[in-house]
Parts: structure tokens; C-alpha cells; sequence
């Protein structure tokens, strides 16, 4: 029996983990299939309080597991399979085997869509990203592709441009389903190009281990030519990882949990943390700033139940 069990070892999880194992909870963390989540794989972070030289993602979410274990956390390198909800203690499926817990912190986090291009995944963190707010910043000057059609890319384009000479959004369809204002906002922005009915068939070059440019196709006339590209940002979504919990926690139609105030879902005892419900700011700041309520509500609910 745990107190707790934490889904996730990104920013809001490992947080999450530091606030409850110094309340003497004895967390579980669940490490799960991304390990550190998307801050495991960003190079560069700049924009976290207390770096002013910035630190590499990697080694800010491993000091802050070292953090959470110095004060009695444990790790488990696993993940999720199944979860029962509908009884108390509930019962969570670790690669097979049923745990119960007392309280239940989901953060799981959530994973961008990629391209799944043949270099693509070489080159994150190396000029391929899926934040502009998290990598803008190191384009300055530089020439910057967009690769979607929905707000999210309008949004990535019209920020870019703070900092890149020129920004190309390439979309596979003619026609945008992003919302009218948000077209007609990077419509009307002076560094922005579109590209419409084309495709990314690749990105270069991991020979450079950085990004160089790109392999487009139209798909009409399916002409292909190489374009010159320094920052590729891909602007297609993502996927909040949430799938042992669907049908018991309420969700939205992305597959977002749909909080309730605070950090509480709509089973009592079970909370968010991070991206697993966040998909507006998504950042490692945010990220943490959630899992401290998440831990701070869990550690109120167990006092309740007389822990």
C-alpha cells in the first residue's frame, strides 16, 4: 500500500515528488516511457528562474530526481499499463503487476507529434523543436520553418518572428483550419511565407549534428527541391499521455484531463500535474508550479483520511 503514486518524471512529477516526500509520504515515481519527459530532450534551457547561465535539460529534471530522492522518494523505471479507479485504495498496473494507493498524482505529461521524417528525431534539440517559446530565442537572425495549419502553428510563426529574418509555414492542405483571426494574423505579418499542398519528405543534417534545411514536395505537382532552414519547429499537436485513465478520469476530446480546480480531477484523492492537463503554457516553469499544488492537495487529502 502507498500514499501516493506519482505518474511521471518530467518537471511536474519529480516537483510533485520533492514537495511530498519532505511531507514524509514515501512517494512512487513512476518513471515512465519518457524519461524526464520533454525537457529530456531539449538541449539548451534559458529560460528557467535561478540558471542565469542556463542549464541543459537533461541534468535539471536528474538534479531534481536527486533532489526528490534526497528527501525519500523512490523511482521505479516503469510505467503505467491499466488503472481501477472505482474503488478505494485504488489500484494502479505496474508493467503487469497490481499496487495499491491511497492518492494517485497524474503527470504524466504529453507527447508532441512528430513527422516521423528519417532524421527528424536525430535532430531534436539540434534546430528540430516542438516549442517555440522554449527554443525561439536561439534563432535570431535565422531563417525558421513552421510545419502545421491550426492555431498552434499560427501562433509558433507569429512568435518566431520576434526572433527569426523570415519564417515559412508549410502546410499539406490549400486550405488552414486554423482559426480566421489567427490566419488573418500571420497573413498580415511581414516575415511570414506559406507554403500550401507541400510535404517535408526530410530534414538536414545530422552529418553537422544541426540542422541545415529541408526536402519539400508539393503534393500537386510533386516537384521537390532542398530550402535553406536553420530552426525547424513542428507545429502539429500533441498527445496527452492519459490512455490507463481513460473512461474513469474526465477528459476532453484531445484526450486533456479536465480539471476541477486546483490540482483535483473528478475522482477525489486522484490529481494533475503538468502537460497531462495543461495545453496552453506547457512550459518547465508551469510544469513545476503544478506539481508543488499537486503535492501540497494530496498531502491535505491524506490528512483528511487521517494519515
Amino acid at each position: 500500500m502507498r500514499n501516493v503514486i506519482i505518474v511521471g518524471s518530467g518537471c511536474a512529477g519529480n516537483t510533485a515528488a520533492i514537495y511530498a516526500a519532505r511531507a514524509n509520504l514515501k512517494p512512487l515515481v513512476l518513471i515512465g516511457h519518457e524519461p524526464g519527459g520533454q525537457l529530456s530532450i531539449t538541449t539548451e534551457v534559458e529560460n528557467f528562474p535561478g540558471f542565469p547561465e542556463g542549464i541543459q535539460g537533461p541534468e535539471l529534471v536528474e538534479n531534481m530526481k536527486l533532489q526528490a530522492q534526497k528527501f525519500g522518494a523512490e523511482y521505479l523505471h516503469a510505467k503505467v499499463t491499466a488503472a481501477d479507479l472505482s474503488q478505494r485504495p485504488f489500484r494502479i498496473q505496474i508493467d503487469g503487476e497490481w499496487t495499491e494507493t491511497k492518492t494517485l498524482i497524474i503527470a504524466s505529461g504529453a507527447s508532441a507529434r512528430w513527422l516521423n521524417l528519417p532524421n527528424e528525431q536525430k535532430l531534436i534539440g539540434h534546430g528540430v523543436s516542438s516549442c517555440a517559446t522554449c527554443d525561439g530565442f536561439f534563432y535570431r537572425g535565422k531563417k525558421i520553418m513552421v510545419i502545421g495549419g491550426g492555431d498552434t502553428a499560427m501562433e509558433e510563426a507569429n512568435f518566431l518572428t520576434r526572433f527569426g529574418s523570415e519564417v515559412t509555414i508549410v502546410h499539406r492542405r490549400g486550405e488552414f483550419r486554423a482559426s480566421k483571426i489567427m490566419l488573418d494574423r500571420a497573413r498580415s505579418n511581414p516575415k511570414i511565407k506559406f507554403l500550401t499542398n507541400t510535404v517535408v519528405d526530410d530534414v538536414y543534417d545530422i552529418s553537422q549534428n544541426v540542422v541545415t534545411g529541408v526536402r519539400l514536395r508539393n503534393l500537386i505537382t510533386n516537384e521537390a527541391w532542398d530550402q535553406e532552414v536553420d530552426g525547424f519547429f513542428v507545429a502539429i499537436g500533441h498527445i496527452p499521455n492519459t490512455q490507463p485513465f481513460v473512461g474513469q478520469i474526465d477528459l476532453d476530446e484531445d484526450g486533456y484531463i479536465v480539471g476541477k480546480g486546483g490540482a483535483r480531477t473528478n475522482i477525489e484523492g486522484v490529481f494533475h500535474a503538468g502537460d497531462v492537463e495543461d495545453r496552453i503554457y506547457r512550459q518547465a516553469i508551469t510544469a513545476a508550479g503544478a506539481g508543488c499544488k499537486a503535492a501540497i492537495e494530496c498531502e491535505r487529502y491524506l490528512e483528511t483520511l487521517g494519515h
